[in-house]
This record gives structure tokens, sequence and C-alpha cells, in this order.
């Protein structure tokens, strides 16, 4: 697709596709608290906001004597997608981004997430977008490294036969730009300046090529880049 800027089109999930972080942190504040570790719930997403629980298992033992089990977290995750059944929205124009970009490059699309798999499934349903990518989900919980690590964003341009170099990354926190950059990708920064989010500053100071704040501006990003 020569005249295309990219072979493919990587999205992170939560934050990006799907409004989600909230919702997962308060059960999470629920939990932690009940474990005698007391924080608000902006204050968990600062520390947690795209990372895998599990691999904060020391720090939250610092904060509360619990070493973190597997049947823990299988409670956690339990609770989460309880309340994600309940309350998930998409982000605001996620979902037509999502099928303008999908057919520009001819299906060419992936998402590439920390998450686990049962959780991004549950929230493209849950939002009417897990047609557009059946077949092209990549967790970091299936690779050996999950992010700032490149190796989710490598799994999901080995999947479409693409160069990461080729492809472009939609994320929306510093953790997951730096897993992007990583790669070899281009990342495009997310950044509607809500709590969640990595603010627009942060997101270039890592070396994402641009920030935009209203996913209604990606299918043109895309379409006008050219590389710098």
């Amino acid at each position: 697709m020569p005249h295309l800027p990219f072979d493919a089109v990587l999205f992170d999930c939560d934050g990006v596709l799907v409004d989600s972080e909230r919702i997962t942190h308060v059960v999470l504040v629920q939990m932690l608290g009940e474990l005698g570790w007391t924080l608000s719930v902006d204050e968990a997403m600062r520390i947690f906001v795209g990372k895998m629980v599990k691999d904060e298992a020391a720090r939250i033992e610092q904060h509360t004597g619990f070493r973190i089990t597997e049947s823990w977290l299988e409670t956690f995750r339990a609770r989460r997608n309880a309340a994600l059944e309940r309350d998930l929205a998409e982000i605001p124009g996620a979902p037509a981004a999502v099928h303008a970009v999908h057919a520009a490059y001819d299906g060419r699309i992936a998402v590439a997430s920390g998450a686990d798999r049962y959780k991004v499934e549950l929230q493209l349903r849950k939002v009417d977008l897990f047609d557009c990518f059946a077949g092209r989900i990549f967790s970091g919980h299936e690779t050996p490294r999950s992010k700032p690590h490149p190796d989710v964003y490598l799994a999901a341009a080995a999947g479409l036969s693409a160069a990461p170099q080729r492809c472009a990354v939609i994320e929306d926190t510093v953790t997951g730009a730096r897993a992007g950059l990583a790669a070899g990708a281009t990342v495009f920064g997310y950044s509607p300046g809500t709590p969640g989010h990595s603010s627009a500053q942060a997101l270039l100071d890592v070396g994402v090529a641009q920030v935009f704040t209203d996913m209604a501006q990606l299918p043109a990003l895309l379409a006008d880049w050219r590389v710098q």
C-alpha cells in the first residue's frame, strides 16, 4: 500500500479505545484498602496506569506486608471484570476512528495491550469493536515482558507481517509510548487532558511523533502523516 504512510496501525486499548482506567482503579483501591493501603483513585492511577498489577507486587508488599498471590490477582480480575461489564464506556470518537482506519488500511490494524486477553476481549465486545480486531488481539500477559518493553508491539507487528518501523502506534501513557518507541514504531500520543492519560508534554518528552487531543482527529492525522 504505497500511498499510505504506514503498513499497519497498532492500538493500545485502555485509555485509547475504552474509558476503563478509573473503573479498574476503583476496584484496585478497594482491594488495596482491604490490605491496609489507603489510596485515592487518582493516587492509584498515578502509580498503576499503564502497568500490570503483578509487576507492582513489590510496591504493594512494601505498603501492606502482603505478598500478592495468584489467588488475590484472580479475585481482583473477577471484581474488575464485573465492574467493567457494568460501567465500561468507549473513549469518545474511538469507534468511528477505528472503523475509518480499519477501512483505510484494509483491516491491517491490531490491539496491543498490557492487559490480559479476557479483559481486552470483554472491553472490545462491550463497545462493539471486537469484529474490527478479531484475530489481531495481542496481550502483554502472553509475551515475555509487558510494557514499557516492546514485546507486545513486536508481536502485533509480526502478526500483521509488518516491519515495526512501518507501524503507527496509538498510545495514551508514557509507559505504552516507551513500548512503541522501543519497538521502532512511530508513536502518536492521545492526550485529552483528563485523569488517567499522560500529559501532552510527558508524551512529547519521551519522543512521540505528535500528540492529539480528540480521537476524531486520528484518521486524518494518519492519512496526512509524512515521515519527518
